[in-house]
């Protein structure tokens, strides 16, 4: 089958291929009813025009930049990324952009990820999914003016467009729902305080601790935890051997509580009767684990949505009402948190 080119749809619209091309690119300078007419003919035809011919005439490349901040492989295991990124890619699809995603192990890898995206005009817009506290990454988009919206946020650029929940706001209502079941030695199982929503979130655990009159003790709390199932192993064969060890845990994720379940199980201590445990993220398998483990559902669809949205918005030269974005969070009590006994004194 022959290839249909520019100048058979001109041909058979009855226009030159510089109107054809002005159409293409989306000109304001052709009327409604010709550029009508130039579609339908290459409908008709089946022409579709070269994507990179395209952009090079309207200067975009029509595509959204992802930075995973951390390898695929181990990404794709936590159930925040492909559900972020499902939300993203609707949104994103809807508006007609493509996704380009890349990834960084490290803050220098990641910056170097954005720099080639950025310099080289790869993409159009960048949304990242996490920020740490004096974040290089943030910075060079900030000092670059490259449009980009941050799923989190940054106490260093309050003015940078942001989706987010209200991190401090769910830990500390997990910590009250603990407390509520009788607990006073709540721990703590979070990521590096250098990642914001680790200490925005240990931040509301410790306000609601402090709030009820508790002090948490340092050896109550365990901050550097991964989001790999694994690591909760290694969080429990420390936090049990605590003299007056906690009754309770807050935990940064759902797959990490996973882990601590399994250790628990092995360890000969049930859950919730010797430790209760509310985790984040409402992974799919939280309801059916055993038991059933509490959850905070933080709306990861509607974040990645929502951050799209805001970014083609910006991209459209759209006036953006509100800089940061706050994505409601629901916490979803099950087994794993509730009808704890306090032993007898």
């Amino acid at each position: 089958m022959m290839n249909i080119t520019i100048i058979d749809v001109a041909k058979a619209a009855g226009v030159s291929p510089s109107t054809v091309s002005r159409v293409i690119s989306g000109s304001t300078r052709i009327s409604a009813a010709t550029s009508k007419k130039v579609k339908e003919i290459m409908e008709e035809l089946g022409y579709h025009p070269n994507a990179m011919a395209k952009n090079l005439v309207s200067r975009t490349t029509m595509t959204i930049g992802l930075l995973l901040p951390r390898n695929a492989d181990e990404a794709f295991l936590d159930i925040f990324f492909p559900e972020v990124t499902r939300g993203i890619l609707s949104q994103a699809n809807r508006s007609g952009y493509d996704l380009l995603l890349k990834t960084g192990m490290t803050e220098c890898e990641e910056v170097e990820a954005v720099t080639k995206l950025v310099k080289g005009r790869r993409v159009d817009g960048i949304i990242l999914l996490q920020s740490r506290n004096k974040d290089a990454v943030v910075r060079f988009l900030h000092e670059e003016k490259f449009p980009f919206v941050l799923i989190g946020r940054t106490p260093e650029f309050p003015d940078i467009m942001t989706v987010d929940n209200d991190n401090r706001q769910a830990a500390y209502d997990v910590t009250r729902h603990l407390l509520q079941q009788g607990h006073t030695r709540i721990g703590f199982v979070g990521g590096p305080l250098e990642m914001v929503v680790s200490s925005d979130r240990f931040e509301g655990y410790r306000s609601a601790m402090q709030e009820a009159g508790i002090e948490p003790r340092p050896d109550w709390y365990h901050i550097e935890a991964s989001k790999l199932k694994d690591d909760g192993y290694r969080v429990m064969s420390m936090l049990m051997g605590t003299p007056e060890r906690p009754t309770a845990l807050v935990v940064m994720d759902d797959l990490v509580a996973f882990g601590i379940l399994s250790s628990l199980s092995e360890l000969g201590y049930n859950v919730p009767q010797d430790m209760a445990i509310f985790g984040f993220n409402n992974n799919p398998m939280s309801p059916v684990s055993s038991p059933p483990v509490s959850s905070v559902d933080i709306g990861v669809y509607q974040l990645g949505y929502t951050a799209a949205q805001a970014l083609v918005g910006a991209l459209k030269g759209q006036p953006q009402e509100r800089r940061r974005t706050i994505v409601p969070h629901r916490l979803i009590a099950r087994e794993s948190s509730m009808h704890w006994i306090s032993p007898k004194s």
